[in-house]
C-alpha cells in the first residue's frame, strides 16, 4: 500500500515537475551539486549540520537531477546511521540519541522539499521514525501526539520541560518547507526558561490535515483547545510563534484568538504584496531555494499549475480580507530590510495597522532577518526568546 500511494505521488509530481520545467530555468546537476555542497560546509539552509564529507560521498553517488535518485543516496546514508543508533540503545543510549539525530537530518534531506519520487516519501517516513526515536531519548523528552481533528489528525510535537509542573506554552508553527520536526529543534531554547513548546506543520504541509486556504486557522484554534484540555499546562498563558510562511497563519490566528493568547510572533511572513502576480512571477524565478521551489509551492497550495497558483495567491492576503486593522493580541514582528522572498513592504504595511507592536529590523537582513552577521539561531535567542518570556511574566 505504501509503495502503491509514493508511486501514485510520485506520477503527480512528475507531471508538475515537467511543466515547472517547462518555464522556470533550474541548476543543471553539477550547478546543485556545488551548491549542496557549499552549503553543508555553511551548514547553512536547508543543509543544516550534515558533515560535509559525508555531503560529498552522497552528490558524488548522484549523477542526475532525478528525485529517485536524489531521495534514494541520502536514504541510504541516513540507514547507516540509523543502523548503529538501533545498536547502541542499550549501551549507549546518548550516542544513539546523537546518531538518530543525524540519521533524521540526512534522511529529512532526502525528502526535501516535497516527496515527489517513491524514495524521497520513504526517505521523509523514516525521516520522522528517526525524529521520534530521537525523542524518546531527548531530555525532556519530544512527545509525538497526535489530535482528532474533523475526521482526521492534527500531529504536534510537545516538549515539556523539567521540574514546572504548569508551564505556560508557545505553539510554534513550521514554514513551508521546514516541518514541524526542524522548528521542534529550535523551540527547545524555550525549555530552560520554564516554557513548554509545541510544533505544527503550516497548512498544506508535513501532516497538516488541511490545505492553505482561508479559514485553515482552525487547526492551531484546535492545538489551543488541546492545550487547555491538559492539567499539566498552563492554558490561560499561550503564545503562538511563526516563522516564514507560518507567520501568516500565526498572524491569522492572533486574529481569530484574541482572547485566548498572550502574544503572537510574526517573522518575515506574508500580508499583501506576496501574493500579488506581480511578485509571484519574480518568486519563482528564485534561485535562493536550493531546488524545486516550484514544485513545493505547488504541493503547498495543492494546485496543479503555476497558473492556479497566480490565481490562488490574492486570496490569501491579510489585506483583501481586511484583517490588518483586527485587534491582536501583542505581536512581536521580525524582519529584514533586504528580504527578497517576502517584500519589506508586507512588514511594514503589517506595523502599520490594527494593534499597537514591537518591531526588531534588522536593516541589512534577508528573510527571517538573517544576515551574514546575524543568524537564525542567535535572532530565535535574543529576540524572540526574551521577548516571549516578558509577554508571560507580564501576566503573572
Amino acid at each position: 500500500m505504501i509503495k502503491r500511494l509514493c508511486t501514485i505521488i510520485a506520477a503527480i509530481f512528475l507531471l508538475s515537475s515537467a511543466q515547472a520545467q517547462e518555464v522556470f530555468p533550474r541548476r543543471t546537476w553539477e550547478e546543485l551539486k556545488a551548491e549542496t555542497l557549499s552549503r553543508a560546509e555553511r551548514s547553512s539552509y536547508p543543509v543544516f549540520h550534515i558533515d560535509p564529507a559525508d555531503a560529498r560521498v552522497i552528490l558524488d553517488n548522484i549523477h542526475s537531477l532525478s528525485p529517485e535518485e536524489w531521495g534514494s543516496e541520502w536514504m541510504k546514508a541516513g540507514d547507516v546511521h540509523f543502523a548503529r543508533a538501533q545498536s547502541l540503545e542499550t549501551s549507549q543510549p546518548t550516542g544513539a540519541r546523537d546518531e538518530y539525530l543525524y540519521a533524521w537530518r540526512l534522511y529529512g534531506m532526502g525528502g526535501w522539499p516535497v516527496a515527489s519520487s517513491p524514495s524521497k516519501a520513504e526517505s521523509r517516513a523514516k525521516a520522522w521514525k528517526a525524529f521520534e526515536a530521537y525523542g524518546e531519548l531527548e531530555s525532556p523528552k519530544i512527545e509525538a501526539i497526535s489530535i482528532p481533528f474533523e475526521g482526521k489528525a492534527i500531529k504536534i510535537t510537545l516538549q515539556r520541560p523539567d521540574g514546572i509542573e504548569h508551564p505556560p506554552v508557545v505553539i510554534g508553527i513550521a514554514g513551508s518547507d521546514l516541518w514541524r520536526d526542524y522548528a521542534a529543534i529550535t523551540m527547545r531554547s524555550f525549555l530552560p526558561y520554564g516554557i513548554a513548546a509545541i510544533t505544527v506543520d503550516m497548512p498544506g504541509t508535513g501532516d497538516s490535515p488541511v490545505a492553505s486556504r482561508p479559514g485553515a486557522e482552525r487547526v492551531y484554534s484546535a492545538v489551543i483547545d488541546y492545550v487547555q484540555s491538559r492539567a499539566d499546562l498552563d492554558g490561560t498563558r499561550i503564545i503562538v510563534r511563526g516563522e516564514s510562511w507560518g507567520s501568516y497563519w500565526a498572524a491569522r490566528v492572533g486574529v481569530a484568538e484574541v482572547k485566548r493568547l498572550k502574544g503572537v510572533v510574526f517573522q518575515s511572513g506574508p500580508v499583501d504584496g506576496y501574493f500579488q502576480r506581480s511578485w509571484q512571477e519574480k518568486a519563482f524565478q528564485t534561485r535562493e531555494f536550493l531546488f524545486d521551489y516550484v514544485e513545493s509551492r505547488l504541493h503547498m497550495l495543492g494546485v496543479s499549475s503555476v497558473e492556479e497558483a497566480y490565481q490562488l495567491m490574492p486570496t490569501l492576503s491579510l489585506k483583501t480580507e481586511g484583517l490588518l486593522d483586527q485587534p491582536t493580541p501583542p505581536m512581536l514582528v521580525i524582519g529584514g530590510v533586504k528580504d527578497t522572498q517576502v517584500p519589506f513592504s508586507d512588514t511594514e504595511l503589517l506595523l502599520q495597522h490594527g494593534s499597537p507592536k514591537y518591531a526588531w529590523i534588522n536593516p541589512t537582513g534577508q528573510t527571517m532577518g538573517r544576515s551574514a552577521t546575524v543568524k537564525d539561531q542567535w535572532i530565535f535567542d535574543h529576540v524572540v526568546v526574551p521577548w516571549v518570556r516578558d509577554q508571560f511574566s507580564a501576566t503573572e
